[in-house]
């Protein structure tokens, strides 16, 4: 038994032992995908020409009606639009990339309790996947409605010719799937010769 548990040490340290060299490509791959994601996230957010939130987006950040009812809103956007900004920046080009992680997880944190939580988990009601609440449940039922009528009233292979039509969920998924992307780039760093920060660690060490 002693002897089969070291040939299959050998062999795991033998095969993964070579695979050090492109450890940077997964980081890589997570900071590229996040991006845009981020970009996106914090450019609608912030007015480029005053560098200051939209008015709308203030609006949405305090109103406690129709809105998430934050105190302090136009600092709370000011301060989620530019980590979003910034992240994405940062992460573009691997700089900084475990600090800016800290922030981004913490915009992520706040925006599934604020924005998210309410719905579920699911961002695309899907009543055949797990996590499907009763919000879900009955989506598809408002979904098979509305395809009825199109299918009746509308040229639907027309409308159907770039995607099937979903519902939207608004879940926590997309936000918690952010978060971990970002937790693991807090542990990883930006990547092994992907990143300025590898190449930064490499100058300042010496």
């Amino acid at each position: 038994m002693s002897n089969l548990v070291d040939q299959y040490n050998r062999l795991h340290n033998g095969l993964f032992s070579k695979t050090q060299l492109a450890e940077g490509i997964a980081p890589l791959l997570l900071r590229i995908y996040l991006v845009p994601v981020f970009w996106m996230a914090g450019s609608t957010k912030i007015d480029f020409s005053t560098f200051m939130p939209y008015e709308n987006t203030v609006a949405w950040f305090g109103n406690p009606e129709w809105g998430l009812g934050m105190p302090l809103p136009t600092l709370m956007a000011f301060l989620a639009g530019w980590t979003e900004i910034l992240g994405a920046v940062l992460l573009a080009v691997g700089l900084a990339v475990r600090w800016i992680s800290i922030p981004l997880m913490v915009t992520m944190i706040v925006a599934a309790v604020s924005v998210h939580l309410d719905y579920g988990w699911q961002a695309i009601a899907d009543a055949s996947a797990p996590y499907a609440n009763e919000r879900v449940m009955e989506a598809g039922d408002k979904l098979a409605a509305a395809k009825s009528i199109l299918q009746e009233h509308g040229n639907y292979s027309w409308l159907t010719s770039s995607g099937s039509f979903v519902i939207l969920n608004n879940g926590i998924e997309f936000a918690a799937t952010y978060f971990i992307m970002c937790l693991s780039l807090f542990f990883t760093g930006g990547g092994r010769f992907t990143s300025v920060d590898y190449w930064l660690g490499k100058v300042l060490s010496k």
